[in-house]
């Protein structure tokens, strides 16, 4: 070819080949192994065009880092960079200063073997300004049509048309071949177009335009399904690009250092790529291309798959028709099935199943065992379930998004019959006014319901659906400690969370998209109650003596941490008389929800000020009003394990034969306590719900955890801060004594925990093998396994949302504690291996 020079348009994002090009432009997207501008490349290399220029926008470093100079291609390879998008005819613009000869146009993301040589013979031959090359196509609403005169000459141009618009069927194919004067009517740094702006622009100046016919393949990789054919068709040698490496057996193709186990199953066509590995047992079907580097363990199964470089595929997976990204791991058992795409660098854990066309953008982890039917694109990861250790919790607007929010009322609605009422309340913050709002909407759409509270403590909301006959009721609040996470909690009719059952079948709708929806004339209707907070209140003042809590006037430092209790704690207070200094007692949205760290802080303060005003006792009521933090009257914080230490001996004083039920992280001692009355620990799981079930059994008289959590089920089998607080005072006025002398009074206690890091794979050999260790031991597996000598125990649980294993234990001295405690979390790290 006469010396024609090349330009490589590389500036693309790709965006309907998301998530494949979240991180990388789209003509550095993977075909058999190597970018598709390679393949651009190499096709003009093939054709004598040596010359190149490429022009970068989107992540022009990557484009940069992997071709160089070109020397390795055998090209000279210069990048003209453009700061913003210019356009197709403004990009090239930008490159005008290497274009002083013919030049020939193509895009770095299509797939082609069309004959460039031939292209440019017409071009001259025509004594043409501009040659568009065009391919015949069966379907060509999809692109830009080209009508042609008997010699060549271009007439109209069609962007985009509609049947009736199609008087041909020869399109655009986006390659060009160009004299440098075309260039002059292009406006420099502005956006412009060939087809749509230069080209009519070169007809109704009468320069000579030309569009040449060319036999061959040409696919533009626009989308997904596009990006899965382009591969299918180069395995059956409908392109003539030929993958790289050599033909072992019927057009299975192995690349350099690649290794495939005799027993493996592999038929053709398929690509297995360099330094890949597929083991014995595994089946690879027709249509599949390995990546560099790829990892394929027994058992696995994949047919018409696309895995790129260094992905790992575990044993018995399943990938049916998809693509997997770079670096990507897939654990033992998962599935990825019709369409999917996991994009790079994700995790998908074992035995997790990705419905048809899901999406994975990079970065993100599929827990094992989830069942995802929705994409993951901001969300941090798909989950096992939706409901957690506090109902249904994530970032807000990426994992929790006012659209999820609706679609989970609507779940939630499904599983209640219509015309049923459902209580809604939120704290102060704008994030659970967005969400609560969605929800409430969801409902209604369900044909449920709702008496919305609006801004109210989660003790009232519980209480009123409690004593109002509501079939159910939700809250919705930000996370403590995190404003950027919001959590929704569901309970049923009694006021306590709703079971695991439900959960599961709120999940099972969700997943499935199995969501009611009401007819127009069942549509739920939304009540705003008068009177929810007086019914909360008259309830409290059921079950509290506030004579005694009078005569006994206590003086009392409250921080009411700018939330939702300012509603009812200072009515409360104000009726028991008590002598009150208010702290943060204002709605505040910016503040109600503070930092871990700005919750210490504010502790120190109510230190100080309890310290100073000679006050019996500091509270601190957090923003939903369920947690309480104590200061002593020598203003001293009370740790939350002394003080729940404290409730148990309070509440048993008294009672014949007391029943307390707390979690099986909790200290000996409230046994001993307990068994010098009479009474009986009732020992439960870690989770509030569980904590919840257990206080209605008959005879509890309180339910606690250390985190400030406590529950009166003659009241509400719920936390509630403000009657945590009111039955505190009552205890100690009918005690005769002050909180700093109880808690002096109790015997030591030394709790020690450890976390230890556990990949979500090995949690269950971890506790398989430590129950196995542990044969013959005195245990307990009430939540996790606990186990005993003596009284010293040590407790391994993992967490249920972390790749964590929570190590707790207590011996006679905190040297004890820390010692049992190392010794089985060195246990968990050996066992994990």
């Amino acid at each position: 070819m006469a010396r024609v020079k090349g330009v490589v348009m590389a500036g693309g994002q790709g965006t309907r080949l998301r998530p494949l090009t979240s991180n990388q432009p789209k003509p550095m997207l993977p075909i058999v192994g190597r970018p598709m501008m390679e393949h651009v490349l190499v096709l003009l290399r093939e054709h004598g065009l040596t010359e190149v220029v490429a022009t970068v926008q989107f992540l022009a470093s990557v484009v940069r880092h992997y071709f160089g100079d070109g020397s390795d291609l055998g090209l000279s390879l210069a990048y003209a960079t453009e700061n913003e998008p210019l356009g197709t005819a403004g990009s090239v613009k930008n490159a005008e200063q290497f274009l002083d000869d013919t030049f020939l146009v193509m895009s770095g993301d299509h797939v082609t073997d069309l004959d460039l040589t031939a292209a440019a013979t017409f071009h001259r031959e025509r004594g043409a300004a501009a040659t568009v090359v065009l391919k015949r196509a069966e379907n060509p609403l999809e692109f830009g049509i080209v009508i042609t005169a008997e010699d060549g000459r271009v007439e109209r141009f069609l962007e985009k048309p509609g049947w009736g618009e199609v008087f041909s069927d020869t399109i655009n194919t986006g390659i060009y071949v160009l004299e440098p004067e075309v260039l002059a009517h292009v406006p420099l740094n502005q956006e412009f177009d060939f087809a749509k702006d230069l080209f009519p622009l070169l007809l109704e100046k009468g320069l000579p335009l030309y569009g040449f016919v060319a036999d061959g393949y040409w696919a533009d990789v626009g989308n997904l399904e596009a990006y899965l054919e382009v591969h299918r068709d180069i395995l059956d040698r409908k392109v003539s690009i030929t993958p790289g490496g050599f033909e072992l057996d019927r057009g299975v193709w192995v690349g350099e250092g690649a290794e495939v186990h005799p027993e493996a199953k592999v038929e053709g066509p398929a690509y297995v790529g360099d330094n890949s590995r597929v083991e014995g047992g595994a089946t690879i079907r027709d249509h599949t291309v390995l990546g560099k580097g790829v990892v394929v363990k027994a058992g696995a199964f994949l047919h018409r798959a696309v895995v790129l470089d260094n992905a790992y595929v575990g044993s018995s997976a399943s990938l049916r028709g998809c693509v997997l990204g770079k670096n990507a791991d897939v654990k033992h058992g998962a599935r990825l099935e019709e369409g999917v795409v996991v994009s790079d660098e994700c995790y998908v854990g074992e035995g997790a199943v990705l419905s048809p066309r899901v999406k994975v953008y990079p970065f993100k982890t599929v827990e094992p065992g989830a069942l995802v039917t929705q994409s993951i694109v901001w969300e941090t990861r798909g989950t096992r379930g939706l409901f957690g250790e506090r109902g249904v919790a994530g970032l807000v607007n990426i994992d929790v998004t006012p659209e999820m929010a609706l679609r989970l009322a609507l779940a939630f609605g499904g599983t209640l019959p219509k015309k049923s009422v459902v209580t809604a309340a939120r704290d102060p913050t704008r994030t659970a006014r967005v969400i609560k709002r969605a929800m409430v909407a969801g409902l209604n759409a369900a044909g449920v319901d709702c008496h919305d509270l609006e801004l109210a403590p989660v003790p009232v909301a519980r209480f009123y659906a409690r004593s109002q006959r509501s079939s159910g009721g939700l809250a919705v609040r930000t996370a403590a400690g995190d404003p950027q996470s919001v959590e929704i909690e569901f309970f049923d009719e009694r006021g306590i969370d709703i079971d695991a059952s439900t959960q599961r079948a709120v999940e099972r709708a969700y997943y499935r998209d199995d969501l009611r929806r009401a007819f127009h004339h069942e549509i739920g209707e939304l009540t705003f109650p008068p009177r929810g907070r007086e019914y909360y209140l008259r309830g409290l003042f059921d079950v509290v003596d506030a004579d005694v809590i009078r005569r006994s006037r206590p003086k009392l430092v409250v921080d009411y941490e700018w939330g939702a209790t300012v509603l009812t704690g200072p009515v409360v207070l104000g009726r028991i008389g008590a002598d009150v200094l208010s702290v943060n007692a204002v709605l505040d949205d910016g503040r109600s929800n503070p930092t871990f760290d700005e919750t210490e802080q504010r502790l120190e303060q109510l230190s100080a000020l309890a310290r100073s005003s000679g006050a019996d006792l500091g509270a601190m009521l957090d923003t939903t009003g369920e947690r309480l933090r104590l200061v002593d009257g020598r203003g001293r914080p009370v740790p939350v394990d002394r003080a729940l230490l404290a409730y148990v001996d309070l509440v048993s004083r008294g009672v014949d034969r007391p029943r307390v039920a707390v979690p099986v992280t909790t200290s000996r001692v409230v046994g001993q306590l307990l068994e010098e009355r009479g009474g009986e620990v009732v020992w439960t799981r870690v989770s509030p719900s569980a904590l919840a079930a257990a206080s209605l059994e008959p005879g509890v008289v309180l339910a606690g955890a250390e985190g400030g959590g406590y529950m009166f089920p003659e009241f509400l089998p719920a936390y509630d801060a403000v009657m945590s607080l009111v039955k505190l005072l009552e205890l100690l006025a009918g005690a005769g004594q002050r909180l700093e002398d109880v808690v002096d009074a109790l015997p030591p206690s030394n709790v020690v925990r450890v976390d230890v890091a556990t990949p979500w794979e090995s949690k269950g050999t971890v506790m398989r093998r430590l129950v196995e260790r542990l044969n013959g031991d005195e245990t307990v597996t009430i939540d996790g396994v606990k186990a005993f000598r003596g009284t010293d125990w040590a407790l391994v649980i993992p967490h249920p949302q972390e790749p964590v294993v929570r190590v707790w234990a207590e011996a006679g001295d905190p040297e004890g504690s820390r010692s049992m405690a190392a010794e089985f979390a060195a246990l968990v790290e050996e066992l994990r291996e």
